[in-house]
């Protein structure tokens, strides 16, 4: 199916708050949705696939280093540092998962496996990433309530693009042009907040475990690069690893939701269209599946976030069948016709800065 094109999905968001009764409908639609795909037996837990998972990580870790350790000063070692780069955006999805209780049964156990994976596995902190994840979930591409869609460096919305001054503003209306570019800076952004976030909440669960553990991981992380290497191939290695890593992993977020409708502040929706309508998958198949963590199929995820990552291509025909017979329109595209949304879209909220003409003395007199 066609993804929406990003003026009409701005120009959609006028008309998707519907009337009580509506409401209403597409609550029990949600309902009758979610009983077909419990009736299908796709919301049981899959703890083999995950023990199996996480073990096939971790012993590639060691491998990797055990090579690492092998090859000692040699320009080989890029090679590792781009295979460190997938195990870890690997790691990161299983911690996703683990977050939203996708593979154990017991909330605690899905709390210490995301914690400990993301602290030790990662280097990121379970605390920061469900909070700002969970924000998310409830409010897709929503202006106030989504954190992915704040004001930052990129624009998301018009709003943002407008507010920008100076030569901020001159940037943000090529914005779309160093998007992607810019990916090779999240896994470096990545670890900066959640250490950050760590340090500002003081009242976050098990602060000073996940702050001692992330310490000790990277910092033992510059040690070993450095004890092995010598300081321009070490920072070689650290950088390719980093660029890469967060190249893996924003590029399996960013497809998900840039360039779909924006929901203005206080705008009430039901949850079926509030996920669905938000969110886009990316054909590819179980190829796509493991290259994106089970994030291409975006829509299942957000409809059911605790369904185990490897029930999701199962649930997706059911849910565009569903989706197709109730009227709620289904965007799926392929990865490269994605990013040319992507781009085109945050150029166009860029450009909007242009339209805003600012008075001087007007400033001067408020």
């Amino acid at each position: 199916m066609r993804p929406l094109p990003a003026e009409d999905a701005m120009n959609d968001t006028a008309q998707l708050d519907g009337s009580g009764t509506a409401q209403q409908r597409f609550a029990s639609s949600y309902s009758i949705l979610l009983r077909e795909v419990q009736d299908a037996g796709l919301m049981g837990r899959r703890r083999g696939h995950y023990i199996l998972r996480i073990g096939s990580l971790v012993t590639l870790m060691v491998v990797i280093w055990v090579l690492f350790a092998w090859l000692g000063n040699s320009w080989f070692q890029l090679i590792l540092a781009a295979l460190l780069a997938v195990a870890m955006s690997q790691m990161g999805f299983v911690a996703h998962d683990a977050a939203h209780r996708q593979v154990f049964a017991s909330r605690s156990w899905n709390e210490w496996t995301a914690r400990m994976i993301g602290a030790v596995g990662v280097g990121l902190s379970y605390n920061w990433w469900n909070s700002k994840h969970s924000r998310h979930h409830s409010g897709p591409n929503q202006i106030g309530k989504d954190p992915d869609i704040a004001p930052g460096v990129v624009s998301f919305t018009t709003e943002a693009a407008q507010a920008k001054q100076g030569r901020a503003r001159q940037w943000v209306e090529h914005q779309g042009w160093y998007f992607v570019p810019l990916l090779l800076l999240e896994g470096l952004h990545l670890h900066i907040s959640s250490m950050l976030s760590l340090a500002r909440e003081q009242g976050a669960k098990h602060r000073w475990l996940e702050l001692t553990l992330i310490a000790l991981r990277l910092g033992g992380y510059v040690a070993v690069l450095l004890l092995f290497l010598p300081l321009g191939k070490a920072a070689a290695f650290l950088g390719l690893q980093l660029a890469f890593f967060g190249l893996l992993l924003g590029g399996s977020f960013a497809p998900n939701h840039i360039g779909m409708p924006i929901v203005p502040r206080g705008m009430n929706l039901d949850f079926l269209r509030r996920q669905v309508l938000m969110s886009r998958n990316i054909r590819g198949g179980r190829a796509m599946d493991i290259a994106m963590g089970g994030l291409n199929r975006q829509i299942e995820h957000h409809l059911f976030p605790s369904m185990p990552r490897p029930n999701l291509r199962r649930a997706t025909p059911i849910v565009r069948r569903y989706c197709e017979a109730n009227g709620v329109l289904y965007t799926e595209t392929s990865m490269i016709q994605a990013y040319k949304t992507i781009i085109g879209y945050l150029n166009r909220v860029g450009l909007s800065a242009r339209r805003v003409v600012t008075c001087p003395l007007a400033s001067q007199l408020r």
